[in-house]
Formats: structure tokens, sequence, C-alpha cells
């Protein structure tokens, strides 16, 4: 009897240390696969940051790629701090579900509960309108306000909304603000005391800060495709920089609810009033398989794609904003044993020093290169042409924005972003006829745009007025 129990034994533990074996097998492949994609992403100077591949616990692939500011002195390493953009947004996010868990705070609670002074329509916006960009408030208004004083006020004179809440979606930070402020006036801390005592120090996230200052240990500074520095302020404070492990903690955590039920999870992942638009938590497929989320800010650049049944997590975080999205979804094809692309060279940041130098010989270069060398640069992605002519909007080179932004409408006439951009540029340039035109052509093709609607008629009021 012993001797059967004996062999039962050896053939499982067999069994195990072959399972074992194809499991590292597999990692292996996975591995080597990913690091080709990264390698090549890197030399054709569209991915410079740090990457990070996990499953059920394993770590799959981690790796840094370049440096930590413009001068290129300082390599990356995985205690890098990068600023996140909007994925930070889950934080005050995921902080106000606790405080709903715990009674302390409702969905249904009213803005006008908070002590904030704010005016009548105070009283029609609810915690849940807030969570989900539904409440009619506008975009903080960046061109008056310097700080969070500036902001309050700024809401405190608002006579009105933007549309009637939950009616309509339009996503803004006045949204994230007045959330940040609702927790300090529940919990009586900070809103950076509460996520560092109820998160961040639960999760041992190690290599994290709020509001860094300018030679914070391990931090990275955003550079431009010419490699110049940007730069990197906030009109608001409670904006956490993370690394890329404690960025994995908070995923894994999230998705293995350590911090919310998973009823409230899938409440936050879910946008409660149109099935569409992105939640507090960025978006997720109806079944809650996938989670996504993607944030940017000045040059930075952070995305991660996690599959919630397999514990799956691919994260990657840049300081040279490029092609973090479409390389997360190669390695996640990756991950899947799907075929992927290899990302192309970027035309915009090809281009981009001969249109500041020469608009004329930066478009005929443009077109040089699409005849002979279609298959190596970017032509086929929107946001190339509108980065560009977004850069010579902040450069205040406004012709010679219109003249890529009148390319992009040509070479992509159903991308609203394009219409609404040239649309702009003709705008700040005083030309309003053309600028109606194609903001009329914008809102066409996406007639929920609120922002869109509201040029339009401002536009038609100077007319009305000249």
């Amino acid at each position: 009897m012993n001797k059967y129990i004996s062999l039962i034994f050896s053939l499982f533990f067999l069994g195990f240390i072959y399972a074992q074996e194809q499991k590292n097998e597999l990692l292996l492949k996975y591995n080597k696969t990913i690091d080709s994609l990264m390698q090549i992403s890197y030399e054709r100077g569209i991915f410079n940051g740090n990457v990070l591949v996990t499953r059920n616990d394993s770590l799959v692939y981690q790796k840094s790629f370049g440096y930590t500011d413009a001068s290129e002195q300082t390599k990356l390493t995985k205690k890098s701090i990068f600023n996140i953009g909007s994925i930070g947004k889950e934080f005050n996010a995921v902080s106000i579900i606790m405080l709903i868990e715990k009674g302390e705070l409702e969905f249904d609670d009213k803005l006008s509960q908070f002590g904030l002074d704010l005016p009548a329509w105070s009283k029609k916006v609810t915690v849940k309108h807030l969570l989900n960009y539904t409440s009619g408030l506008p975009q903080i208004d960046y061109e008056n306000v310097e700080n969070e004083k500036d902001i309050l006020e700024n809401l405190q004179t608002l006579p009105n909304l933007l549309f009637e809440p939950g009616t309509n979606y339009n996503y803004n930070n006045n949204s994230v603000f007045l959330q940040k402020k609702i927790i300090e006036n529940v919990t009586k801390k900070t809103y950076q005391e509460f996520v560092t005592d109820n998160i961040i120090s639960p999760l041992k996230m190690k290599n994290v800060v709020f509001d860094p200052y300018f030679d914070y240990p391990n931090i990275t500074r955003c550079f431009d495709v010419d490699k110049i520095s940007c730069e990197n302020t906030s009109t608001s404070k409670g904006w956490l920089w993370v690394s890329i492990d404690d960025l994995n903690k908070w995923i894994t955590a999230l998705h293995n609810n350590k911090l919310i039920s998973r009823v409230s999870l899938e409440l936050l992942l879910k946008n409660s009033y149109f099935k569409n638009k992105e939640s507090s938590l960025g978006s997720s497929h109806d079944s809650f398989a996938l989670h996504l989320h993607g944030g940017q800010s000045y040059q930075f650049e952070a995305a991660f794609l996690s599959e919630l049944k397999n514990d799956l997590n691919i994260i990657l975080m840049s300081n040279n904003k490029s092609k973090g999205f479409e390389i997360t979804h190669s390695l996640y094809n990756i991950m899947k044993g799907k075929s992927f692309s290899i990302p192309k060279k970027s035309i915009y940041r090809q281009i981009r020093s001969k249109c500041y130098d020469n608009i004329d010989l930066g478009i005929q270069y443009y077109y040089d290169l699409k005849k002979s060398s279609l298959d190596i640069y970017d032509f086929g992605n929107p946001k190339e042409l509108n980065a560009l002519g977004d850069d010579l909007v902040a450069s205040k080179k406004i012709n010679e924005s219109i003249e890529i932004f009148k390319i992009a409408v040509s070479e992509f006439p159903k991308n609203v972003k394009a219409y609404n951009s040239l649309g702009e540029a003709y705008y700040k340039n005083n030309q309003y006829d053309l600028a109606l035109v194609n903001y009329k052509k914008a809102f066409e093709l996406d007639n929920t745009n609120i922002k869109t609607k509201k040029r339009i008629d401002k536009i038609k009021n100077i007319s009305k007025n000249n």
C-alpha cells in the first residue's frame, strides 16, 4: 500500500515539475518576444520609459529604456517615479468609494453639503455625477487660474452648468478637484493624508510621492521630440507620482478587492450614465474582463491594460510621449498568442523640426516620405498630425498649425479632433467663417461634444455683433 502511495506521490511530483518547466518555457518565450518589440521601439525613438508585464504574480518582463530627462545623463531604473496623468484620478475615485462603503458618504449626496460656498447649481450635482463626469461642470479655466484658491473661486462665481447634471458627459478636472475637496471635508484630513493612510501605507508602496519638488529622489522629467525639457506644473495639488512596481501593486490590489468590493469596482469600471464614455477608472468591457486606462501630462504618458480573470498586467510609463498606447496593445497580443504589429516610426517626430523652421519645406518632406517610406512611418494614425498641429499652436505658430490641420482633415475626413483643431486654429486667427465651417463639421461627426457646440454659438454671436 505504501509503495502505491509513494508511486502516486512521485507521479504527482513529476507532473508538478513538468508543469513548472512548461510554464517557465512559455514565460521565457514571452520575455524574448516582448524584449524584441521593446528594443525596436526604443531604437526607433518611439519609447523612452519603463515597462512591466506580470501574470498570476509571476514576473514575465521588466525593463527600463532610456533616460530620466533630456540631458541623457542618468538612465531610468525600475525605481524611477513618473507623472501618470489621468491614471492618478483613480486614487480619488477609489477613496470616494472607500468612504461610501464605510457609510461616511453616499452617491446621492449633493455638492452643496460640503461647505464649499458654491452657487445654487451645487444642489443638483451629486457625488455620482462627479465620478462619472456628468455633473455639467466645465473644464478648469487654465488660462485664468494659477492655484487651488483660484479654482475654487472660479467655481464659486460660475453662474451656470454646461448642462443639467446626468444628461450629458464632459470629462474635466473640476470634477476631480471637487472629489478631493469632498474627501477632505468628510475625513478632516488632507487628501494626501487620507490616501497615504488608507492606500499607500497598507499596500507598502515605496516609490511614490505627491507633487514632488524638482530634485526629488528617482524623479523623472519629461522632454519633447527635440529633447527639450518641458514644464511640469499643476494648478491643483494631490497628484501622485509612482514607480512602475507601485502602480502594479495598486492595480493588483484593486482587482483583488483589497481596497474596495468587487461590486464597487464594477460600478467604477463602467460609466453609470453613458455606455460609450470613460469611467473614473478608464474603460472596461461589459464582462469586466479587461481594464484599460491611460494618462498624459505634458510629455509624460502612462498606460496599462489588465486582464482581471488571468491577473495579467501590462504597464508602460514614459517621460517622452509617443506610442505608449499602441505598444501596450501589441504587448497584450503577444501575451494572448495573437499576431501583433511593430509600431512604426513617428511621422510627427520626423517632420517636426522642418515644420518649425519652414512649414512649406516641412509639408513637402511629409509627402516625400509618404511616397518613399510608407511602410516605415506611421501615416495611418490621425494623432500624429494632430499632435504636431497642437505643438505649433502651443508655440503660437497659428498659420503653420492651420496648414498641418488642413492636411489632417484631408487625410482623415472622419476625425472629429482634426476638424475641432482646425476650427480652433482659425478661431485664434480671427478667421471666424472658416472656424465655423470646421466646427460645424466636427459637430456633425459628434453631436454630443458640448465644447464644440459652445464654440459654434460663440462664433455666431460674434458674427451677429459684427
